[in-house]
């Protein structure tokens, strides 16, 4: 898992794991997160990234992985010199272009289409002030505010016409992008993949399973340092591929879990 971490405020682990469906066919997971945690201009950010690929996309292991670190990395530079009330959906999108243009390069080195690295993403940036979420494709990020206990997904995983269809970051002419802002602090957030979507989401009333998350931060809170716990990242990732989970889902999944106190 790719997660980079800088001492700070927020507490959080992060683990992926393949699915079971991959296992058996021998494919790679095609899931990837990563963290990272900032000092901007008002302080603290926690910025967190998840990205699926496609199933159907050759090189969608690739995909995935470009997707979260360049959007990783994009989110970084701009909260180093800006504050998060000063993104705006102009400037996603014009992330989302940079992440195209490295996919775009990269389809053109091995001589395959863009689409063959197709992913999707969800992010989250989190301050004092504040939250952003960008969103294409399914997975989702769940938040409760500080002083409530109260468990909300501001931008609901997207669903395609057909069955177990999606928005993609390399789709033509351009993705299908939820940018959300919320105002407020939140002093816990979850960001995960599609792999365990039914797990974790009341689908019928568009409502997330409080309890689940409740019991995931419970280690988190417990933490007396900041940054990126590695050993409750392990114990996550032997969640993840634990036959309770497995037994639910078949799915490469992947987790980012984060508090402050």
């Amino acid at each position: 898992m790719g997660i980079d971490c800088m001492t700070g405020a927020w507490r959080w682990a992060g683990a992926r794991s393949k699915g079971t469906s991959h296992e058996k066919t021998g494919l790679p997971c095609q899931d990837y997160g990563c963290a990272n945690e900032v000092d901007s201009p008002v302080g603290p950010a926690f910025i967190g990234v998840v990205s699926d690929g496609a199933g159907s996309a050759l090189h969608a292991d690739v995909g995935s992985k470009i997707v979260s670190t360049t959007l990783l990395r994009l989110a970084r530079d701009f909260l180093r010199s800006s504050p998060r009330s000063e993104l705006h959906e102009e400037t996603a999108w014009e992330w989302l272009d940079a992440i195209r243009d490295k996919i775009n390069v990269e389809a053109e080195r091995v001589r395959l289409r863009p689409r063959d690295f197709a992913a999707t993403i969800v992010a989250v940036i989190a301050d004092d002030t504040g939250t952003t979420i960008i969103h294409v494709g399914d997975g989702a990020v769940a938040v409760k505010a500080i002083n409530t206990e109260i468990w909300s997904v501001p931008s609901w995983p997207y669903q395609g016409e057909y069955a177990s269809t999606t928005s993609f970051t390399t789709d033509d002419p351009q993705p299908r992008l939820d940018f959300v802002v919320m105002d407020g602090p939140v002093s816990a957030l979850a960001v995960f993949s599609d792999g365990i979507e039914r797990m974790v989401l009341d689908f019928a009333n568009r409502t997330p399973h409080a309890p689940f998350f409740d019991r995931m931060i419970k280690p988190i809170l417990a933490l007396s340092n900041t940054g990126r716990d590695i050993g409750l990242s392990k114990a996550l990732q032997r969640y993840l591929s634990s036959a309770a989970v497995c037994e639910r889902t078949d799915d490469d999944k992947t987790l980012i879990i984060g508090a402050r106190l």
